[in-house]
């Protein structure tokens, strides 16, 4: 480190504090946790319904494993965000940048919370009732996948804040 970079370092002004990397790290963390979070529940969730409707109708497992399948894109949401974040960590930060991109992993993971919520609800309830009514099933995938662009905007929203 020359001397110019180690006199920025140490004179910290609101403009560029000397934790402003704090909050990349910080969303970097956030998109991956809340992603993953969000994709964790929509898996379980709708593994239940999976294995309540796999007793009565065994054939259809693999029809059902769709919304596992979308759950598990949501946490590849946060990981995209979270090693752009990531790599993009210097030792000079500005506080600007800083609350960017804690900002942008803020957006993809409480979108992609939201979104894994909603695909493991929307998946329990649609496999079961597919199971019953095999007509359903067209209806139940437009539904799972109007859950899934909710976590897509997330990672519009974050990639667009990252690029700022």
């Amino acid at each position: 480190m020359d001397q110019y970079e180690m006199r920025k370092f140490d004179s910290a002004t609101m403009d560029e504090p000397v934790d402003g990397w704090l909050f990349c790290v910080l969303g970097a963390c956030s998109a991956i946790i809340f992603s993953t979070l969000g994709a964790a529940y929509g898996t379980a969730k709708a593994a239940v319904g999976i294995s309540a409707m796999s007793i009565k109708h065994p054939h259809l497992i693999m029809k059902a494993i769709i919304p596992v399948v979308m759950a598990g894109i949501i946490a590849i949401y946060g990981l995209v965000i979270a090693v752009l974040l990531a790599g993009s960590l210097t030792k000079i930060y500005s506080g600007y940048k800083g609350y960017l991109n804690l900002s942008a992993g803020l957006a993809v993971g409480i979108s992609g919370l939201a979104a894994g919520v909603a695909i493991g609800v929307v998946g329990d309830a649609g496999v079961r009732a597919s199971a019953q009514q095999p007509k359903l099933f067209v209806s139940v995938i437009l539904i799972l996948i109007f859950a899934e662009v909710l976590g897509l905007y997330g990672l519009i929203v974050a990639i667009y804040l990252f690029t700022k």
